[in-house]
């Protein structure tokens, strides 16, 4: 691993514009890193797209982006309060608001309460089977941040809570019954383990040093190997629920950009360089849009 780390929060673009009693809290909820909220936000695209949601229910691509932006943000705050006392431990995350005394807990958990009720906004919005499924996912989300100190795979687990947005667009736009939707989630799951190994490889020493697991000190010298059989794993249930709603052997062509994209990621992923990690796991943005885009043409289809 290079010895530079890069830090996790910093005063970059719009937060920089902000006054200097903000930026901290701007940090805790990541606005300075929308990779993040990009990632949640493209599962939730992705079913309302293929579920046939794109022309009639087109508002929710808005709502669900909002939502997306501040349910992200609360998380964010939820997990440095939890994790406050590893992450100053850890090089990348010690200048994390929280873990550098920048902001306190209480005030974190009041900036968290205030993205909650943003989230419950966009939540009253939606179908009453969508809200319902909605609010079943703050049980995993709950959870997640203390799966890294039980498990050696708290990136499944992240898979599961960033994917959740897939099931709540489907139901929202009235998705057919059916594998196609449990094949889409299936899908982004494995999307998320692969990622989410990618971004782990930044913190191996720091996560050896403080007994934190992850699935990138998990497959070890294989992380590559593993990587692609998560995202081979993910186009092969992607292709699965494509199928499912258009039985057509074009629809398979629609995912070969992505395909594309994530070999590439794999092959010329350093597992070694921080910042080559860091790149590949930001480029998964344009892969969301790959895949949303073979989403919108089969889920619009006639």
């Amino acid at each position: 691993m290079t010895a530079t780390h890069l830090p996790d929060s910093q005063h970059q673009g719009f937060v920089a514009l902000l006054p200097a009693r903000m930026r901290p809290y701007a940090l805790l909820a990541r606005f300075d890193r929308p990779i993040g909220w990009w990632l949640l936000y493209w599962p939730c695209a992705w079913a309302l797209a293929l579920g046939g949601g794109a022309v009639s229910h087109w508002p929710l691509f808005l709502w669900l982006l909002l939502g997306a932006i501040a349910m992200r943000g609360a998380g964010c705050v939820y997990n440095d309060v939890v994790d406050r006392d590893l992450d100053a431990k850890v090089a990348r995350t010690a200048s994390r608001p929280i873990a550098s005394g920048a902001v306190s807990v209480r005030n974190a958990l009041l900036w968290a309460l205030f993205l909650s009720l943003v989230g419950l906004f966009v939540l009253l919005q939606l179908p009453r089977g969508a809200q319902i499924v909605a609010l079943a996912s703050l049980i995993l989300v709950a959870a997640y941040p203390f799966m890294k100190r039980i498990t050696w795979w708290p990136q499944a687990w992240l898979g599961l809570v960033f994917s959740w947005g897939a099931l709540v667009a489907w139901i929202a736009v009235g998705g057919s019954e059916g594998l196609a939707l449990p094949l889409l989630y299936a899908g982004c799951i494995a999307w998320v383990i692969g990622y989410d190994t990618i971004y782990a490889l930044q913190d191996i020493e720091d996560d050896m040093a403080v007994g934190v697991k992850s699935s990138a000190r998990a497959m070890g010298t294989h992380v590559r190997g593993g990587v692609a059989l998560c995202y081979a794993t993910a186009l092969g249930a992607w292709a699965g629920a494509l199928w499912v709603v258009r039985p057509d052997p074009l629809v398979f062509v629609a995912l070969i950009p992505a395909g594309v994209h994530f070999v590439g990621q794999v092959v010329t992923l350093d597992p070694a360089n921080e910042a080559d990690a860091l790149a590949k796991f930001r480029s998964n943005r344009f892969a969301g849009l790959l895949i949303f885009a073979a989403m919108l043409v089969v889920g619009s289809a006639p």
